[in-house]
Parts: C-alpha cells; sequence; structure tokens
C-alpha cells in the first residue's frame, strides 16, 4: 500500500520552514489504518515483545492497536504532570526545539522487551528519549515502529543496532 496517500503535508506548520506530515487521514481510512496496525503488529511478535510504547498523542493512536492485536500490554509515554504516579523523565530534541517525556517508573520490568510505535521518525530525539528511560528502568529497547522517516534527518542512525520498521520515506523536508 502507498502510504503516502493517506498522509497530508501541511508547509509551514508548527512554524516556517517545517513541513508536517500528518497521518489522521490514515486514521480515516480503515483499509490504511489495518495496513499499519497489521504491518506494526508483525513487527512486534517477530522482535519477541513483551509491551508496546507509544509516546503522545500519535504514538497512543497507533500503538494501543498494534498491542491488542499482539496481544501485549501497552503503556503510555507522556508529557510532564500528566501521569499520576511516579515518573521518570527525559528531555528531548524534536527537529524545531526542545521538550520533556515522563513514564511509570512500575512499568518496565527488569528485562522486559520493549517496542516503541510512534508516527514519525525525523531528528530521533523523542524515541531515543524513549530509549534511554527504558534502559534505566531495566527493560531492552527491541524495536522501533514508524509510520514516516524523513530520511535526510538521518535519525535512524541514533539507533545502532535495534531493529527499525518505517513503512514510508520522505526526502528533502
Amino acid at each position: 500500500m502507498d502510504l503516502k496517500k493517506y498522509i497530508a503535508s501541511i508547509p509551514g506548520f508548527p512554524k516556517e520552514g517545517i513541513i508536517f506530515r500528518d497521518v489522521t487521514p490514515i486514521l480515516e481510512t480503515p483499509e490504511a489504518m489495518h495496513y499499519v496496525v497489521d504491518a506494526f503488529t508483525e513487527f512486534a511478535k517477530q522482535t519477541g515483545a513483551d509491551l508496546i510504547l507509544g509516546p503522545e498523542a500519535r504514538g497512543f493512536l497507533f500503538g494501543v492497536p498494534v498491542a491488542l492485536e499482539a496481544n501485549l500490554p501497552f503503556a503510555p509515554v507522556r508529557k510532564p504532570g500528566k501521569l499520576p504516579r511516579e515518573t521518570v523523565e527525559e528531555t528531548y530534541e524534536l527537529e524545531y526545539g526542545t521538550d520533556k517525556l515522563c513514564i511509570h517508573a512500575d512499568v518496565i520490568k527488569p528485562g522486559q522487551k520493549v517496542v516503541i510505535i510512534d508516527d514519525l521518525l525525523a531528528t530521533g530525539g523523542t524515541a531515543e528519549a524513549i530509549v534511554r528511560m527504558v534502559k534505566k528502568l531495566g527493560g531492552e529497547v527491541v524495536g522501533l515502529g514508524f509510520i514516516i522517516e524523513l530520511d535526510d534527518l538521518k535519525g535512524v542512525d541514533k539507533f545502532g543496532g535495534i531493529p527499525v520498521c518505517v513503512l514510508t520515506h520522505f526526502e528533502g523536508e
């Protein structure tokens, strides 16, 4: 399936010089959504994952159905102040600024195998922060799944030997 048909490109959002890749048309198209969920579910099974993590907000939209299809638990990665129990947090860089993410400190058990699902891989800062949190909690990231990779930003280079599943690519952004 050509997922690019279901990704809207929005120039100048959230600021001038950025082309935002909007994946919400995938959510509006059951065939495209099934394709994404099936691909990531198969990837999660191949990695031997014990847990799916997804960062807010688009990681929730794709990570939860993958977790359900793979019969695995899902845990959210959120912005500060959104999780009610003790958290671990990491600061990370976006292609257009910095931010911070948190995860419940008790969500990952030592040795647990984790797959991270998100919509977009740009510089890799978001996923890299999540990988650091998983390691702090004694888990192992065994895979990263992204609908889109912005190839020219080379975010994938940050993940060494961790398997990465990317469903479509954009360049020159």
